[in-house]
């Protein structure tokens, strides 16, 4: 029981030392919502102006929705790729030679991106309603309850890249590599359910394309715009998430722990 305690304890510290890093980091601040407000009011309203009027559907929410698990998902991916970096530093060395076990540092830092992610996600409500997205906000109530999914669906994700990358230079290089194919391929920007068959192959392969559809399936769940905007069913997009979830979680926790170990 004192161990548990104790455990739970370490993670909770962790957590709490990145959020409080966070909101330390005025840039990363400015960034988690610089980004949002180019990719939904610049390109989201000139895609919805030029394309989504003439075809007299709506690409302005559609973009948001992609832009809003996009943003958890990476964000979250990103910030345990920080682990990498936190074993470099002077300071974060602290972590690693703790008493707290390395499955408390990743359980620790796994939830305070996640928290992290979650606090983001309210900002770009924020500019939703600042940049006047037509939104349902009855359908976006809907989707509440999937948002930390998708955060630790991605924290899963950049775990997995951790273990097989566990050096900062060679992560901070390759990760973009790994993530910016994904925001096409994931349909943030444009409807991917009719593609030629490669991309959509590339499509169901990219793990960020079921953290995007899964809200989609459940906002536009009913409407006319849901055969248009929506690749796979809810009940699709959840199965392969946890599958995905459990396998890259498991695989990326078990790797980090041993290359710690032979260190």
């Amino acid at each position: 029981m004192a161990k548990l305690k104790y455990f739970i304890n370490s993670v909770l510290i962790i957590a709490h030392r990145d959020v409080r890093k966070f909101w330390a980091n005025k840039f990363r601040i400015l960034s988690s919502l610089l980004f949002p407000l180019i990719f939904i009011g610049v390109f989201g309203s000139g895609i919805n102006s030029n394309l989504g009027d003439k075809l007299n559907i709506d690409l302005l929410s559609f973009t948001f929705l992609g832009v809003l698990a996009q943003s958890l998902f990476q964000s979250t991916a990103l910030g345990v790729l920080y682990l990498a970096q936190d074993r470099e530093n002077d300071f974060s060395q602290e972590i690693f030679v703790s008493p707290a076990s390395r499955y408390a540092i990743i359980f620790g830092k796994i939830l305070g991106e996640s928290s992290i992610s979650l606090l983001q996600s309210i900002g770009i409500f924020i500019l939703a309603f600042i940049l006047n997205v037509d939104l349902d906000w009855t359908r976006i109530l809907m989707i509440i309850p999937l948002l930390p999914l998708i955060c630790f669906f991605g924290a899963s994700f950049g775990l997995f890249v951790l273990s097989l990358i566990p050096e900062y230079r060679s992560v901070n290089q390759l990760f973009p590599i790994l993530i910016f194919p994904q925001f096409f391929l994931a349909g943030i920007f444009f409807p991917i359910t009719n593609q030629p068959l490669l991309l959509n192959i590339l499509s169901h392969l990219a793990p960020m394309t079921y953290a995007v559809d899964i809200i989609r399936s459940v906002y536009y769940s009913g409407t006319s715009s849901n055969d248009i905007f929506v690749l796979n069913n809810f009940y699709v997009n959840l199965s392969v998430i946890l599958i995905l979830f459990s396998l890259m979680f498991f695989i990326g926790t078990i790797m980090f722990v041993r290359n710690e170990r032979n260190k």
